[in-house]
């Protein structure tokens, strides 16, 4: 299934920000081998040369790593992909606040809807402040390692 990309930003820019979730989400654990760049293609519905400028980009930044003779992987450096990880969660932090200060909240007000809308947390999530997790939640250390989980070990 095509990726849903933006008609208004550069595609390639959308890849890597599309590829940078995946890596640090865990989708694609350190050092796992990467699809090839015309099988991403096929699979975003891209270009095949827009999808090698996204990984040129992702290589520059030290994410992805090109071997000769095995294609592409996923960098092993994990304190990188935390830093990558943490970057890019502060970019959504400052886009989502200057959005709230265009509806007229202070960042005050903000704070607050956070930790009421945090009280009211959908079923499988932590409501903080109480300790409780939802009936049948499964905590990460039960879940194993990205890779355990990928590769079906339990611990």
């Amino acid at each position: 299934m095509a990726w849903d990309l933006e008609a208004d930003r550069p595609i390639y820019a959308q890849l890597v920000e599309r590829i940078q979730m995946q890596i640090v989400s865990g989708q694609y654990p350190p050092g796992t081998r990467l699809p090839s760049v015309r099988e991403l293609a096929a699979t975003a519905a891209v270009n095949p040369n827009t999808m090698q400028k996204a990984f040129a980009e992702l290589e520059r930044g030290g994410l992805i790593l090109t071997q000769r003779t095995n294609g592409r992987s996923v960098t092993d450096d994990e304190e990188l992909i935390r830093q990558v990880r943490s970057g890019l969660a502060k970019e959504h932090l400052d886009h989502f606040f200057l959005k709230m200060q265009e509806l007229g909240f202070t960042r005050g007000e903000t704070v607050e809807l956070l930790k009421e809308s945090a009280g009211r947390a959908p079923a499988g999530i932590e409501r903080p402040g109480t300790g409780e997790e939802p009936e049948g939640t499964v905590k990460p250390e039960e879940m194993g390692s990205p890779k355990e989980r990928e590769q079906g070990v339990e611990q």
